[in-house]
């Protein structure tokens, strides 16, 4: 059984959470998902300059943790943006709080 996840502090995010190429259909669009802990983690070491330590201590988990958020999510932009994907930006939060108020027919 996997340890459970520790919670990872991140700034809110007002932002627009779809980013897509122009005049394709969203329907026609295969769909990258990005989670908010690795938009946080580039923003800190990317933005702000952090070092993953630091960028670390301020999301309350390792730097060998936030090494592997700031891997993935840039591949996930650079995927996105060479092949012509939607980039959608999500929290577990806010997809817990969808199902909940939308749960799967089974």
């Amino acid at each position: 059984m996997p340890r459970p996840r520790k919670h990872r502090s991140c700034q809110a995010f007002n932002g627009d959470r779809v980013f897509k190429p122009r005049s394709i259909p969203m329907t026609d669009l295969q769909r990258v998902r990005l989670d908010l802990d690795e938009l946080e983690a580039m923003r800190l070491c990317d933005i702000e300059h952090c070092d993953q330590a630091e960028a670390g201590r301020r999301m309350g988990i390792s730097r060998g943790t936030i090494h592997r958020l700031v891997k993935s999510g840039r591949a996930k932009v650079l995927r996105s943006i060479l092949n012509s994907h939607a980039l959608i930006i999500e929290s577990e939060e806010l997809e817990n709080r969808y199902e909940s108020m939308h749960p799967h027919p089974r």
